[in-house]
């Protein structure tokens, strides 16, 4: 409980019980909503933000998420019209998902609640897992699990007599490509109103009847928002929270961002902690870690992120961070690499683009598979080149892993998932293609996904201030050349924070949260080969032997850098181990229970 933690307990119904909420997440324009209904007479027996959802869908039935601005999954039961409505915010910063059988639907905001159901299958989706190998993840509505659906984000099912529907209610704006360069007074513009909107969604994140504080790297997004906090509450100091990890990636980079981090908080007084990992702490808790996330996602930056935030509950129940800003200002160095590509792309069209993907496929003297790669890629268009910021296995050796040698077939899953996005917003610049491609896909489905089951299995409340819909809409009007200006990402960010936070902060190369993966598996490797490589393991049943230890010698030999593919193995089997191999205990019903709530209508 965040907000009125004496009388908010759910489920909540309306003034006379027909309808009824339960709910996850926060409305934060709550109070506006209920000033509003109280007018059109509905009365609130409540300060619970979850009242202004059950009181919204009274006036305007499923349209009620139109006026909702937060971050919400949540499920209502009308019994007068006999329907059920589930909804999920617009980005999709909580999750839902269900399971329709033949004459019942059954949801929860985790897949292991619907594993508890007797007639809820477990069993892997082979497209499922087709996508995982290529993405490391699994993009909605699919799940790893046969027929266990995600909502998608700004989506909508409803259920009643008439059948099951699924309905968008909201999307990303799409900007039309703009012929003339932006004049200084259009660019000064831009960078007042980013600045005005992200202090407004700031400060709605802001109200909590608990304590709160913020996740900080040491980076542009996470001191922006500390920033923002420290301007809109100058007497309190903020608790500011970091990990790292002891070892160097190499070359002496350390694995940390604690100097940045620190400058961050000293600059804003912030009371900071910092959390220190060695790569023993990854194996006492990577079973737990993968258990929270329901599904695979071989994203290592989930251990520390899991361990911050056991960190940071000890002090507070709800922290800020930064995501989000990446991708709704391009601050990947994979935009900038893949708008390269597409202008190598534009001079190699034709006769000689046919040659260079020929030259991609057969030569075996180009550097690698990785170089033979970035010969395809620059042949093919932005559609089917782009596969969002996040890569797993490359098609040569997700081949030999699953027994195909036609590299285009192999990716075909992920082709056609990518496609489909990229035909909603064709006529946009390529940036904001590629932008809305991964808001579609990566944020929900990596991002976010790990950032609430992490924070959530320590019973702590994540919030996402650039992930506002309004601000997201404010980004994507605006023209590429305000996201990527030279070599770094987010300029209009950039912009609107010069003077406010450090200089060296603001002039950082974007870098992600560095994650010391090959040495974590070195240290793991005898681990690593006896739970992929065991006669009972699921890598076994569902893959190439030959091919995976193929992949465990070349990184154990340094032959190659395979850390993502072991990564990715690794977690699908422990993932496979506790939620196929190990028994769910299914829930029972009495018939006096099913009578009861037939009886209810």
């Amino acid at each position: 409980s965040i907000i009125d933690l004496a009388t908010g307990q759910q489920p909540l119904c309306n003034e006379d019980g027909s309808a009824v909420v339960v709910f996850n997440g926060e409305i934060y324009n709550h109070l506006e909503l209920r000033s509003r209904l109280e007018e059109r007479g509905h009365r609130f027996a409540t300060k619970s933000d979850t009242e202004a959802i059950i009181h919204s869908y009274e006036e305007h039935g499923v349209d009620c998420v139109s006026d909702l601005r937060g971050m919400f999954a949540f499920a209502i039961w009308d019994r007068l019209r006999r329907r059920l409505l589930l909804a999920r915010d617009r980005l999709g910063i909580k999750p839902l998902y269900y399971h329709v059988g033949c004459d019942f639907v059954v949801f929860a905001s985790e897949i292991k609640a619907l594993l508890t159901h007797p007639r809820v299958p477990r069993e892997i989706d082979p497209e499922g897992l087709d996508l995982y190998l290529s993405l490391r993840y699994v993009p909605g509505p699919r799940t790893m699990f046969r027929g266990i659906s995600k909502l998608q984000p700004g989506h909508l099912l409803v259920c009643d007599e008439a059948g099951i529907r699924l309905r968008q209610y909201w999307d990303v704006p799409c900007p039309e490509k703009r012929a003339e360069p932006l004049t200084r007074a259009e660019t000064l513009e831009a960078r007042d109103k980013l600045a005005a909107v992200l202090e407004e969604s700031v400060r709605l994140r802001l109200v909590a009847d608990v304590p709160l504080g913020v996740f900080l790297s040491g980076g542009l997004d996470s001191t922006s928002v500390l920033a923002v906090m420290n301007r809109l509450a100058p007497g309190e100091p903020a608790r500011s929270f970091t990990v790292g990890y002891e070892t160097a990636l190499g070359d002496d980079e350390p694995a940390n961002e604690f100097t940045f981090a620190r400058q961050a908080a000293d600059s804003f007084g912030a009371n900071h902690q910092e959390l220190r990992l060695e790569t023993k702490d990854v194996k006492d808790v990577l079973r737990e870690v993968v258990w929270h996330l329901d599904e695979p996602v071989a994203d290592p930056a989930c251990v520390p992120l899991f361990l911050v935030s056991r960190l940071a509950r000890n002090d507070v129940t709800v922290v800020l961070s930064g995501e989000g800003a990446d991708e709704i200002l391009g601050g990947y160095g994979a935009y900038r690499r893949m708008l390269h590509l597409e202008r190598v792309h534009q001079h190699v069209r034709g006769a000689r683009g046919s040659l260079l993907a020929a030259a991609g496929q057969i030569l075996p003297g180009v550097s690698g598979e990785r170089a033979r790669h970035f010969l395809r890629l620059a042949s093919k268009p932005l559609p089917l080149r782009y596969h969002g910021v996040s890569r797993g296995f490359l098609p040569e050796t997700k081949g030999r892993l699953v027994g195909c040698d036609d590299h285009a077939r192999v990716d075909q899953c992920a082709t056609d998932l990518f496609s489909d996005h990229f035909r909603a917003v064709a006529g946009a610049p390529p940036l904001e293609q590629m932008l809305y491609v991964d808001i579609k896909t990566w944020l929900p489905d990596d991002l976010l996904v790990k950032a609430d089951k992490m924070t959530m299995a320590n019973a702590q409340e994540l919030r996402v201030p650039f992930l506002d819909h309004r601000l997201v809409e404010l980004a994507a009007t605006l023209p590429s050349e305000l996201k990527i200006r030279g070599r770094h990402g987010k300029a209009v960010l950039r912009d609107a924070m010069s003077g406010v936070v450090p200089q060296p902060i603001l002039e950082r190369s974007k870098k992600g949260f560095p994650v010391p993966t090959g040495r974590l598996l070195r240290d793991l490797s005898g681990f690593s080969r006896e739970v992929l490589l065991d006669r009972s393991s699921a890598c076994r049943s569902w893959f190439d032997r030959k091919a995976v230890e193929d992949i465990l010698d070349d990184h154990a030999t340094g032959r190659a850098q395979r850390d993502q593919e072991i990564w990715s193995l690794l977690v699908f089997e422990l993932w496979h181990d506790q939620f196929l191999k190990r028994r769910f205990e299914p829930m029972h019903y009495p018939a006096t229970t099913l009578q009861a709530a037939a009886a209810a209508g």
